[in-house]
């Protein structure tokens, strides 16, 4: 037992040899690989999951054309269109790989992609899976950018404001406020925004306008934040206030510590108290919850671009669960996933940086 223990222990010494010479490197290879992991088993879940769902995209595509079929003819012989039915189905489950079990499916689907850089094509528009993600991630991203930028100016603001007027009237109706747009619901709240745009015209009722940006860039911009203003206040509205709230109380909790009340006593400035100390002890828990802020906003922007028809990553998988595009649907969710762990990595990493006592490694 001592000798295997041994043999344990000198396999093991390079890498914890490497871990003590650079703690924040091996930390990050640590988490990248731990990202991996976690991406190869959602993609095999996923396929679990849509081998699960009843029927599949092949019953799809025969029943709307038995239907067609049946509608142009006027009815014709059942019979000889069930058996045409059955073989074309064995045929086409055959040529898309969906008559094999889900898990050689998932392998195959993972060695055309780490081996050719191919995400397959979709099963039904037949068109490259890269190209339609890549037509629609820009606008999500780009929409989601915007709505992080807000609601973390704002929080900070507001939290910072609000907690130097702790117990005042005016902190209560912001605590309201806040507390009441959190619990709102976020698909309600965008149903009333487009009604109301609706019924005033003062905004459109979708989100996005209807020329491309390379016919008039100047144009595109200021129509496009025409478009974007409705859903982006909703999403500012949803995401704010428990934001706001968690640097309203990490600002109280600064606020009476013996740090504070040691600088207060060597006469230093209240303004200087609140922003050059107290303020910068209040970015931890949100850069550890923004990779969290950031998953919420993808997934919420799924409503958002549904409801205001957003040509976004959100609307297309819908389309493409609704469809059981199997391979849309993977391409999707493992790239989104990508985004929200490669954000919690990137947390992390700042946290590391703006907080000088946490020193990985080191005792």
């Amino acid at each position: 037992m001592e000798k295997f223990a041994e043999k344990l222990s000198f396999l093991f010494r390079p890498l914890l040899s490497f871990r003590a010479k650079f703690p924040l490197l091996s930390f990050i290879l640590t988490r990248l690989l731990t990202m991996l992991v976690i991406l190869f088993f959602l993609g095999w879940a996923l396929f679990a999951l849509m081998a699960l769902a009843p029927g599949d995209i092949v019953d799809q595509m025969m029943t709307q054309q038995i239907m067609s079929q049946a509608s142009g003819t006027g009815g014709a012989d059942r019979s000889n269109t069930k058996g045409l039915d059955e073989k074309q189905t064995a045929a086409l489950r055959a040529e898309m790989g969906l008559d094999q079990p889900f898990t050689v499916q998932y392998f195959k689907w993972l060695k055309r992609v780490v081996v050719n850089h191919d995400l397959g094509v979709s099963l039904i528009s037949r068109a490259p899976v890269s190209f339609l993600i890549r037509s629609r991630i820009l606008n999500s991203v780009v929409l989601n950018l915007i709505s992080l930028v807000f609601i973390t100016i704002f929080s900070f603001l507001l939290g910072v404001c609000f907690s130097s007027k702790a117990g005042t009237k005016t902190d209560l109706a912001a605590t309201f406020f806040a507390l009441f747009f959190h619990a709102f619901p976020g698909i309600l709240l965008l149903i009333l925004f487009q009604l109301f745009a609706s019924a005033t015209s003062l905004f459109p009722v979708t989100a996005y306008p209807d020329f491309p940006f390379s016919e008039a860039q100047g144009r595109f911009v200021f129509s496009y934040a025409h478009h974007v203003f409705l859903p982006l206040l909703a999403s500012f509205l949803g995401g704010v206030g428990g934001t706001m709230r968690t640097i309203r109380s990490t600002m109280l909790d600064q606020m009476g510590l013996p740090y504070i009340m040691a600088i207060r006593a060597r006469g230093i400035s209240e303004g200087r108290v609140y922003l050059a100390h107290a303020f910068r002890n209040t970015l931890n828990p949100y850069i550890t919850g923004s990779a969290n802020l950031l998953a919420g906003l993808f997934s919420g922007s799924l409503v958002l671009e549904i409801i205001f028809s957003y040509p976004g990553i959100g609307r297309l998988m819908y389309e493409a669960v609704l469809q059981q595009d199997v391979n849309l649907v993977l391409a999707n969710s493992m790239f989104i996933s990508s985004l929200v762990l490669a954000g919690m990595v990137i947390s992390d990493i700042l946290l590391a940086v703006v907080d000088p006592r946490i020193r990985y490694g080191k005792e």
